[in-house]
């Protein structure tokens, strides 16, 4: 169920759940906001992909999930599950930065990721910065993000900084 807009503290503009041509609904939520089965569903689904698929032995739940300027933007399955996901934090310099974007390997190629970030550009003011996974780099491009810095280890993973600033 979209969760209502407007409510005091938001960081974004619009509705906290749209929709997107070719996506039914795009949820935009709180830590607080998102029932069990939901947080067990995005947790699963970051564990298949990043510990799993990646082979990247981490802490995901790094504190950082249930901070209160932190949204977590993603599309659920018809038939429960989360189909992709992305997480929107809030940083002290009010800028805000994404990550975890994950997409269950039955949506890949769909372009759902891509509707997540255009969800977060619309509903977002200010600066947005991500660290994008090296193979990555191009499509970041694609959707107005410029390189920051040189290449970065994180998790055994190459990583390079990234930004956008609207325009």
């Amino acid at each position: 169920m979209p969760v209502a807009s407007g409510q005091a503290g938001r960081a974004f503009v619009t509705p906290v759940a749209g929709t997107v041509t070719g996506v039914t609904t795009i949820h935009d939520r709180r830590f607080a906001e998102l029932d069990t089965s939901t947080l067990y569903s995005i947790m699963q689904l970051r564990a298949v992909v990043f510990v799993v698929e990646q082979d990247v032995v981490y802490t995901d739940p790094d504190g950082r999930d249930s901070e209160d300027g932190t949204r977590h933007v993603f599309v659920d399955e018809p038939g429960g599950g989360i189909a992709t996901y992305l997480r929107l934090l809030a940083e002290g310099d009010g800028s805000h930065r994404i990550g975890r974007v994950v997409t269950d390997q039955a949506h890949r190629g769909e372009g759902l990721a891509g509707k997540l970030i255009e969800h977060v550009h619309r509903s977002t003011p200010g600066r947005i910065t991500l660290h994008a996974q090296v193979h990555l780099e191009a499509w970041y491009r694609s959707l107005g993000y410029e390189r920051t810095g040189p290449d970065f280890d994180d998790e055994g993973l190459p990583h390079v900084p990234m930004e956008r600033v609207p325009g």
